[in-house]
């Protein structure tokens, strides 16, 4: 059975003594069987879900500028005939707002050349239209890191997102 574990990239050289010696005969116990590593500074996040969205770039372990906002994405509803489609064009109308409003602060923050990786989050199919932005090719074309099981952008989930995005994913075989 395996597992992964998320280190950071500042306590790893600990974490690895600290493994070696709980687990001295690799036979017997666990072993490391992989090591994915996102090293990647200046690094920019990406997180959006129809509640919200945060944007930011970062040096190291901490954001230089950054940027969390909600808008409102209606939900589905039970209505039927001419109310359902009026209300999925509203949330369809919503959504596109929203991506445009997420480009525009990811165009700020993170301008061409600004970030050497890129961490995504939230929804795929929002995350996706942002990125497909022409003028955000150049955020489209780094190396990614997605984690789509984050839960609503806040300013607690971005900081979660950024600590995530940089640790090194050790795969640990029992």
């Amino acid at each position: 059975m395996s597992r992964v574990v998320e280190v950071s990239p500042e306590r790893l050289d600990g974490w690895l003594e600290r493994f070696a010696a709980n687990n001295p005969e690799p036979a017997a116990g666990q072993q490391i069987s992989a090591r994915d590593e996102f090293l990647h500074d200046p690094l920019a996040v990406l997180l959006i879900r129809r509640g919200g969205y945060a944007v930011g770039l970062a040096h190291g372990a901490a954001f230089t500028e950054s940027k969390v906002g909600t808008r409102h994405v209606q939900s589905r509803t039970a209505a039927g005939g001419w109310s359902q489609q009026r209300f999925a064009r509203r949330r369809g109308n919503q959504a596109d707002e929203l991506v445009r409003a997420v480009a525009e602060h990811a165009l700020r923050i993170l301008p061409r050349g600004s970030a050497t990786g890129i961490v995504v989050g939230g929804d795929k199919a929002l995350v996706r239209a942002v990125l497909d932005d022409p003028r955000l090719a150049h955020l489209d074309a780094l190396p990614r890191r997605e984690l789509y099981d984050l839960p609503d952008p806040r300013r607690a989930v971005l900081e979660d997102a950024l600590k995530r995005g940089r640790a090194i994913r050790i795969t640990i075989e029992d």
